[in-house]
């Protein structure tokens, strides 16, 4: 059977940088793999971030545009059906940071699905750096998306951080949210794997592909589609590159947008060449990709598009520009 991985967690906490290395990993000790993009947003700019995992042994998918529950639904089973038939070592899902759980369980004991597939690990990526003042609405997708998890991984830590503190403050917050939603799981520090990324082993990863899941049950406080109001996408833009850094910390640093968590996306530099960028409060990243589209995803609380959106034309050079 097929080993199906799923990598969740809240909005911006890096899932697709943790998936590019998990699966590299697996690429590297030679299993076949396919990555599956499930995303309920209007663009799937993460599968453009994945292009470099691109070879003979790594196929690349996407669910996406698609805003009816239902209909969301059947297309997850199709790509399911027609990847369980290409005799794959390992199928790495990486959904929405919106995610109903049992829409995953579900499918994989329909069949034929449940012939095919075998759950393997089921991994949550949790910021290391986690606000005090979630919302209720986060908090709830923080323990709903973590109840199952075999492995809880901490993002965001460096090596001036103190990961056992860290991985503390984690739990003082993923606890009582887990009790919030009646769910009986607790998690103790043996369930984290709090480490730099820069610095995980052979060893690690081996724990991360065997790390399974765990049945755990909770009340559903809020239906998916009510709290998809917490991503906006900003398209064919032209912004000089003199004019992005300074753009990138006015929308961060200004409350008028709302609380923004991350922004990602990719764009064409002046030069012609194509950009990936991820950018939180502190820290920007940015490098070249193959290709690409202009595209910005702000992803946050309470999101102001009009203000963002204003930020964005103060700067902006292309006459197509939209916001979603």
């Amino acid at each position: 059977m097929t080993k199906i991985d799923l990598i969740n967690g809240i909005l911006g906490v890096g899932k697709t940088t943790f998936l590019l290395r998990y699966a590299r990993y697996c690429l590297d000790r030679g299993e076949k793999i396919a990555v599956l993009e499930n995303d309920f947003g209007a663009v799937n700019v993460d599968m453009l971030l994945l292009q470099e995992l691109k070879c003979e042994n790594c196929l690349l998918q996407t669910v996406s545009g698609c805003t009816d529950p239902h209909c969301h639904r059947r297309r997850f089973r199709t790509q399911l059906i027609a990847l369980g038939m290409q005799h794959f070592d390992r199928i790495i899902v990486e959904p929405s940071g919106i995610f109903d759980m049992d829409e995953f369980f579900d499918l994989l004991y329909e069949s034929p699905l449940d012939r095919w597939y075998e759950i393997g690990s089921i991994l949550t990526v949790c910021d290391a750096h986690l606000r005090e003042d979630l919302s209720d609405e986060m908090s709830y997708l923080l323990a709903s998306e973590a109840a199952c998890c075999g492995k809880l991984v901490l993002s965001k830590l460096n090596a001036a951080d103190d990961a056992e503190a860290a991985a503390a403050a984690v739990l003082e917050r993923l606890n009582p949210a887990l009790a919030a939603i009646r769910c009986s799981r607790r998690f103790s520090r043996e369930q984290l794997l709090a480490k730099d990324w820069d610095t995980f082993t052979d060893d690690d990863f081996r724990q991360l592909t065997e790390a399974g899941w765990q049945n755990a049950s909770y009340v559903k406080k809020y239906r998916t589609e009510a709290l998809q109001n917490t991503v906006h996408y900003f398209m064919r833009f032209r912004i000089p590159d003199e004019k992005l850094d300074p753009l990138l910390d006015a929308l961060l640093s200004d409350s008028a947008c709302g609380e923004i968590h991350r922004i990602k996306g990719s764009f064409q530099s002046d030069d012609g060449s194509w950009m990936k960028l991820n950018a939180v409060n502190g820290k920007t990243e940015i490098a070249p990709v193959p290709e690409g589209q202009p595209v910005l995803i702000v992803i946050g609380e309470h999101l102001s598009l009009d203000a963002i959106d204003r930020h964005i034309r103060s700067v902006n050079l292309a006459d197509d520009y939209v916001c979603i």
